[in-house]
């Protein structure tokens, strides 16, 4: 009997190979104009490169037979060679455009998908795999549409090859045809063997860039740790690995090409020595001799057509990298509208909430008052910032609802839950050119310089962009910041873009005590009045909160004032036992 996690991997495992063959259908249907005109010019420089024996063979022999139409099949030859030429030219050209758009399709699919998922899912991938997902495998799955059309016409000039070998001489060509079961058996060791290859070279390669993104993230904690040689030595381990996959990946090719290159001089040989025979019969003249053997070398031209098997294995393989992030599960909305004006209400009704297996929210009922401060407490690992995702759809539970206004969150369109549900995070990231844009950054319309300015000095931020170069005109990329710093931004920005429900996520961890206390003013004083959930870990932060929502181990342990929890449950100042707010701890007191 098969174990159940290997089982739901190998279903994985078929689901993604399914998604990226419908998708690289999908990116060819989306360049099918360019991909058609890829394969005729392909198509039509393999007829060219297929009449050019022919051509060449005819007028041979009326040049030899001093015959009159000599010189006008001579310019035929030359005209038959430029347009070859010219079309292979053309292919290039348009294989580039088909390459370059698919390659875009599938990045827009992708990263699409990876943002319309929850970040729980999204966070199965590392960000250096996510990376790698999106550029290199995506830049080799879009070569498959045109590879697909090369591939179709690599097959045309060995197949019309043998075809023109039994219209010159029925023996010559079954000279040839000896060697053909070789060639068949090439090609199918060849793709075997490459897929595997490929596959595992790509493997090792996503778990390299994923530790590579990891440590240039980390660098200054790295710096400040002197662990440099150790990160070089973790980032660096599989690099042995990665030179066995790619080296036995070129020996595949490289082997093909040299079991190849001996195959075919036998084959042009036995052409060759079968087709002077016939020449000394007389059963064929020069000309058809020269155009048997050049046909010949056309049939047997394998590099043609494992290149193009090379290119599609590559690609499928790759595609199958990037399809795993189109197998996220999306974060349906509807669309439902919230009532104009509405305080804000928050309901949470049963949720429970399922990670790894484990439960880790159980049975939450809560009913959150609009306009309420609410603080979020609880030891690391309670749930604190789980509640925090669930309570502003970043995720769904997996059991229950979750109400805001009387609207349950999945039937509200994406636009309204974004425009009226704000989020601060511990670790913003900060998405613009300049400062101010990192501010403005959101949905809905741009809130205009007034409004950026005013949702920094309620973050406390002001003072400190005022003292940039170009205030908030400084480029992110010119402005170095610590971690407070960027941790006010990303305050100021939800601050910008404030609705009926603000959600921060342990927003003011690497804030000083007086500026912590300055976003909390700003939170009561100067933001739109609305319902706020402060996952907190300052005491202060509980104190000046109208309701504390106390979690342990995933339920609700106790509902309450700070004051009241504070007086009657010492279990509940153990939580704040590390905090050193001093003056925070004898406002309580009082």
């Amino acid at each position: 009997m098969s174990h159940p996690d290997a089982a739901a991997g190998t279903a994985q495992a078929a689901a993604v190979a399914r998604t990226a063959d419908r998708a690289l259908m999908a990116t060819a249907r989306h360049s099918a104009g360019r991909s058609a005109a890829v394969l005729g010019c392909t198509l039509s420089a393999a007829g060219a490169a297929l009449a050019e024996p022919a051509v060449l063979g005819h007028t041979l022999d009326l040049l030899l037979r001093r015959a009159p139409a000599g010189p006008a099949w001579t310019l035929l030859c030359a005209a038959v060679i430029a347009a070859e030429v010219a079309l292979d030219a053309a292919a290039a050209r348009l294989t580039g455009e088909v390459d370059a758009r698919s390659t875009a399709r599938l990045r827009r699919l992708g990263l699409a998908r990876l943002l319309r998922t929850a970040p729980h899912h999204a966070a199965r991938h590392a960000p250096g795999e996510t990376s790698a997902r999106l550029t290199a495998h995506a830049t080799e799955a879009g070569k498959v549409p045109a590879a697909v059309a090369h591939a179709v016409a690599a097959l045309l000039p060995p197949l019309g090859a043998v075809s023109a070998l039994f219209l010159i001489d029925l023996w010559t060509a079954l000279a040839f045809l000896v060697g053909v079961p070789f060639l068949v058996l090439l090609l199918r060791a060849f793709a075997r063997d490459t897929h595997a290859s490929i596959a595992r070279y790509q493997q090792v390669q996503l778990a390299t860039a994923g530790r590579l993104t990891e440590a240039l993230a980390g660098a200054r904690t790295i710096a400040a740790a002197g662990t440099a040689e150790r990160e070089r030595a973790r980032i660096l381990a599989r690099l042995p690995e990665l030179g066995t996959e790619g080296r036995r990946m070129w020996q595949v090719y490289g082997g093909t090409t040299a079991r190849s290159a001996a195959l075919m001089p036998m084959l042009l040989y036995a052409v060759l020595a079968v087709g002077g025979i016939r020449l000394s019969a007389g059963a064929i003249g020069v000309g058809e001799l020269l155009a048997a053997v050049r046909y010949a070398g056309l049939a047997a031209g394998i590099g043609a057509v494992t290149g193009a098997l090379a290119a599609l294995v590559r690609g499928r393989s790759a595609a199958r990298r990037t399809a795993a992030l189109l197998v996220l599960p999306v974060l349906a909305h509807g669309r439902a509208e919230l009532p104009e004006g509405g305080p804000g209400t928050l309901e949470l009704r049963d949720v429970r909430v399922v990670r790894g297996g484990a439960t880790v929210l159980h049975d939450i009922s809560l009913v959150i008052p609009g306009g309420t401060t609410v603080a979020v407490v609880g030891r690391s690992g309670s749930g604190k910032s789980l509640f925090a995702a669930v309570a502003g759809r970043l995720a769904d539970p997996d059991e229950g609802r979750v109400l805001l206004d009387g609207v349950p969150l999945p039937q509200v369109s994406a636009a309204a839950l974004r425009r009226e549900v704000g989020y601060a995070f511990d670790r913003p990231s900060l998405l613009g050119d300049t400062v101010g844009d990192a501010i403005a950054f959101g949905a809905g319309p741009d809130p205009g310089p007034e409004a950026v300015r005013a949702a920094g000095r309620a973050a406390g931020a002001d003072l400190f962009v005022r003292r940039l170069p170009h205030g908030y005109g400084t480029r992110l990329a010119d402005a170095p910041m610590s971690g407070g710093e960027v941790q006010r931004l990303g305050l100021a920005r939800a601050f910008c873009h404030a609705g009926r429900l603000l959600v921060l996520d342990d927003a003011t961890s690497s804030l000083d005590t007086v500026t912590a206390r300055e976003v909390e003013r700003a939170l009561a004083r100067e933001i739109r009045p609305g319902t706020r959930i402060v996952v907190a870990h300052r005491l202060s932060s509980a104190a000046h909160a109208d309701l504390v929502v106390w979690l342990e181990d995933g339920r609700v342990r106790a509902t309450g004032t700070h004051g009241e929890l504070w007086q009657r449950d010492p279990a509940y100042r153990a939580v704040f036992a590390a905090d050193t707010d001093r003056d925070a701890q004898r406002e309580a007191a009082r």
